[in-house]
């Protein structure tokens, strides 16, 4: 990367970072990710914890600041410190508060399994919450109201969330269809969506390839395009009208689908709210038996 002088500004630097993203080799790609992602944990670890965190050296963090224009990785802190005095707290600073709340883990059984799980999933609706904004939640209900038909797209631990979307949109009267990887023809029902309809992606690290593949051509035709995914960095975010960035936080075993599911119901919801004239109380129809 060639070296420019320094960003001054949080969000300069982040630009920066994208703009620069696709030329970086993969270490610093890795750490371009957990920067976007964990700003305040930038602001307050030693270089040392961030290196075991990114799956790095410590020296290539300091690389990495060079080559964006600064001394030393210490000037490239000082940005996010300068951020932290107000922005909302971390993922693990909320984890902490939370377990501070329901009481330290003591108990070593299957049970509590269960509680982190439940902690960490508060913590990252509560990042969802903090991080997502009106325009966004308007910008996409706006594009699945007008689309004609909406393509629905998500492959391997993506796929509960495309599956509840296809329910509920349905529900509403909404044309939909996901394309199911079965059979081989995603790619090839993709290929019928039109600049009228909408496609909505869903994929996380690591992104399913045919996903990836999907978005760049339906965004080649034209087709308006609204993401779920994991990090301003994802490849599905430079294609898409309206990206949602919910950052995955390690799990032990599995990694949650707690925040994009409900991020999934609140589209759905807003979507219903605008398509029964704006009801303070929208409702979605429930299939029952007699």
């Amino acid at each position: 990367m060639a070296t420019d002088p320094a960003p001054q500004s949080y969000e300069d630097l982040i630009r920066v970072i994208h703009d620069r993203y696709e030329d970086m080799s993969r270490s610093y790609q890795k750490i371009a990710v957990y920067l976007t992602q964990n700003p305040n944990d930038v602001a307050v670890l030693s270089v040392n914890a961030l290196a075991d965190a990114c799956g790095v050296h410590a020296s290539s963090l300091v690389r990495f600041a060079q080559a964006i224009g600064y001394g030393g990785f210490k000037d490239l802190q000082a940005v996010f410190q300068r951020r932290l005095t107000t922005a909302a707290p971390g993922f693990d600073a909320r984890v902490r508060a939370l377990e501070a709340e329901l009481g330290g883990r003591e108990d070593r059984s299957e049970m509590s399994f269960l509680r982190d799980l439940v902690v960490r999933d508060m913590a990252s609706l509560q990042d969802l919450l903090s991080d997502t904004t009106t325009e966004q939640i308007s910008a996409a209900a706006k594009l699945m109201e007008a689309a004609d038909v909406i393509y629905l797209i998500g492959q391997l631990r993506s796929i509960p969330v495309v599956e509840l979307l296809r329910y509920i949109l349905t529900m509403l009267g909404k044309r939909v269809v996901l394309l199911d990887p079965g059979g081989g023809l995603a790619t090839h029902m993709a290929r019928a969506a039109r600049p009228n309809d909408l496609l909505v992606a869903v994929s996380f690290r690591f992104y399913a390839t045919e996903v990836v593949n999907i978005v760049e051509e339906s965004a080649a035709r034209a087709v308006p395009i609204v993401a779920i995914s994991d990090s301003t960095l994802s490849p599905l975010a430079k294609n898409a009208q309206v990206l949602f960035a919910v950052p995955e936080h390690e799990y032990t075993f599995s990694r949650s689908l707690a925040a994009p599911m409900c991020l999934a119901q609140a589209l759905a919801v807003a979507l219903a709210a605008r398509l029964q004239n704006g009801t303070d109380h929208p409702r979605i129809p429930i299939v029952t038996t007699a």
